[in-house]
């Protein structure tokens, strides 16, 4: 019986944390803002790329796949107290790999490149 609440529970705690944006309410288009700045970014992605971009003053988050830019640069504001420029929001794709003989994939996951001015920093420590 546990079993017929829990899809209700799943929309209820959906609605708390996703609000309506005012100017998508006037447009009458669907667009999501997410509010909790830890939902909207997962973590920072440290790789050898983004280590060369980041003394550039670009850093590299992968981002939860219901976040824009805006909400994205808020999580920034509000977690590393810096303001940022710009911020490119890329898609990667699913990948088929082939490991040990078996078939798999890696999942594609969605990354945000945030721009800071020239002397922002964010240290991921």
């Amino acid at each position: 019986m546990a079993i017929f609440g829990s899809k209700k529970r799943k929309d209820d705690k959906l609605q708390q944390s996703v609000v309506v944006t005012k100017s998508a309410v006037a447009k009458g288009a669907k667009k999501y803002v997410v509010v909790n700045a830890s939902e909207a970014i997962i973590r920072p992605r440290v790789t050898e790329k983004s280590g060369i971009l980041s003394q550039s003053g670009r850093y590299t988050f992968e981002v939860s796949k219901s976040a824009n830019k805006q909400a994205i640069s808020n999580a920034v504001n509000a977690l590393y107290k810096v303001r940022p420029i710009k911020i490119t929001v890329l898609n990667t794709p699913t990948k088929n790999v082939f490991v040990k003989g078996r078939r798999g994939t890696v999942s594609g996951i969605r990354k945000a490149i945030v721009t800071l001015k020239k002397g922002d920093k964010i240290d991921f420590v």
